[in-house]
């Protein structure tokens, strides 16, 4: 039975779930093993992982584990770095790093550089991140600091299900999470840039609706969906909750990936 007809049930809400912060998290690091920090994390909590449960981890603890850190200072501009900095006033050296991170450029005016990122979403300043940026035993001179994005989340959800599987005896789901703005919208919210084990599309076309009508249109993204609650509960500053669980969906094993979020550049009207 392929998505989008009756039947073909992937995901299934009910009227409540549970979003839940795991807490005690400590700082991340480079060369950290995250699934042992994961595990030692929901031990304290006292949170035992069952099948069907959704672990949201915030992209920026895999950057900082994987040495994503770089030293704007040791950024040499290139020249047409230079010239988009001046262009949209920003630090040339700050755009070299964006434009090493990039594809292609999407928009850009003074103030704001959009970019589709190599992972293939479009995005402000290539998800470059400044905030809680510095590595431990950054020398006392050296900076600013900024993180990169991890080189594969999708491959990092996967390895992190397995293991988890592994070692909890649970089955679980996996996204790894960022935050965006969006066009046409104020504000940002979390978003999937890497997933595992959870179907990342609800296909639900081809359902009834309440008066027996068809679904025509209707695909929902689940794993952005659930990134975005997440990301209100992790939140933004200082509350260092980059582990969420997420409780009482029912959904069958997926395969695919984050990627499957991603509109073709071809079909993409903004891009």
């Amino acid at each position: 039975m392929s998505p989008g007809e009756p039947g073909a049930v992937d995901v299934s809400v009910g009227a409540e779930i549970l979003v839940r912060a795991i807490p005690g998290v400590p700082t991340v690091e480079r060369g950290d093993d995250l699934l042992e920090l994961i595990i030692a994390s929901l031990a304290r909590a006292r949170v035992q992982l069952r099948d069907g449960d959704v672990l949201i981890i915030a992209s920026k603890i895999i950057s900082r584990a994987e040495d994503c850190f770089v030293d704007l200072s040791t950024v040499e501009p290139s020249e047409a770095a230079k010239a988009l900095g001046a262009e949209v006033d920003k630090d040339p050296q700050l755009v070299e790093l964006i434009l090493r991170e990039s594809e292609s450029i999407s928009r850009k005016r003074k103030g704001a550089l959009i970019v589709r990122h190599r992972l293939g979403f479009i995005s402000a300043n290539a998800g470059i991140d400044a905030s809680n940026a510095t590595p431990a035993g950054a020398p006392a001179h050296s900076g600013p600091w900024v993180l990169t994005l991890p080189c594969d989340p999708d491959a990092t959800a996967r390895s992190l299900r397995a293991n988890l599987a592994e070692r909890c005896s649970a089955t679980v789901g996996v996204i790894v999470t960022d935050s965006w703005g969006r066009p046409f919208r104020r504000g940002t919210v979390g978003f999937a840039i890497g997933s595992s084990g959870i179907p990342p599309i609800w296909d639900r076309r081809g359902e009834p609706d309440r008066h027996g009508r068809k679904l025509e249109a209707t695909v929902i993204a689940v794993a952005d969906a659930l990134a975005a609650a997440a990301d209100l509960v992790a939140g933004q500053a200082d509350e260092g909750r980059p582990l969420i669980l997420v409780r009482g969906l029912r959904f069958s094993s997926s395969s695919e990936s984050s990627s499957a979020l991603r509109r073709d550049p071809e079909n993409d009207l903004y891009a």
